[in-house]
């Protein structure tokens, strides 16, 4: 492993800041300073220190759960100044850089899946798996019941892009609005919003509350837990990873 890599991973700083610490001679591998940042390193053998502190690596990889509130960015930072999803994580997990699998718009919340695992994220996100995504949404339209059926048979956005058939399951009728369980299996850039948007029906709550075998539960929003080991091997099973 690049030395540079191994510094970022172990969360002390980014991989372009490791680079200036390197070049202004503060890293040291095995007490003899470096001022190559693509020097090969051995995690499990090398010693590596910066400004004589000691750096720990860990191979494991790291798997949470967030409830993401409205209006966070599922991002690791915002040109904008606005919060993001790693803002809700406190500083030693915010330091193993863990990155969000797919979105949740700002106005969305729900489960959002937080990893270090790069394969996952690859295959959660890959259409081949089509690994199943579950919302709650409240909606607010005429004649929805009828709209409802072209969601369950399948429907071409105005984009031109294809959606495939979604299972729907109607949980509150209230004359025009509705509250229904959405489960689709793409990931199409705000695909729900986007199938309401052409029925002409208005999105007033989008909630995840599924992805896969992990469910939301009663996580309070705007906290996170770490997978158990029982729900890490579900979800390393639905995509093959085990």
């Amino acid at each position: 492993m690049r030395l540079n890599k191994f510094i970022a991973h172990t969360g002390y700083t980014s991989r372009r800041k490791a680079d200036e610490l390197i070049f202004a001679g503060e890293v040291k591998v095995n007490n003899q300073i470096v001022t190559e940042p693509y020097l090969q390193v051995d995690p499990k053998r090398d010693k590596v220190s910066i400004k004589g502190k000691l750096l720990s690596y860990s191979e494991e990889n790291i798997y949470l759960i967030l409830n993401k509130p409205i209006e966070v960015i599922t991002s690791a930072k915002d040109e904008k100044g606005r919060k993001c999803v790693l803002d809700l994580l406190p500083e030693h997990l915010k330091k193993q850089r863990p990155f969000p699998v797919g979105r949740l718009d700002y106005f969305s919340e729900g489960l959002l899946l937080l990893t270090t695992d790069g394969k996952l994220c690859y295959r959660l996100t890959h259409p081949k798996y089509k690994i199943p995504k579950t919302y709650v949404v409240k909606v607010r339209g005429e004649n929805i019941a009828e709209k409802i059926k072209i969601m369950q048979k399948g429907m071409t956005l105005k984009e031109g892009e294809k959606v495939l058939p979604a299972q729907v399951k109607v949980l509150k009728t209230a004359n025009t609005h509705w509250e229904i369980e959405l489960t689709i299996t793409q990931g199409l850039n705000r695909q729900i919003r986007r199938m309401c948007r052409d029925l002409d029906l208005t999105v007033l709550k989008l909630v995840r509350i599924q992805l896969g075998p992990l469910h939301l539960g009663n996580l309070a929003r705007g906290k996170f837990k770490h997978l158990t080991t029982p729900e890490k091997k579900l979800l390393l099973q639905a995509v093959g990873l085990i």
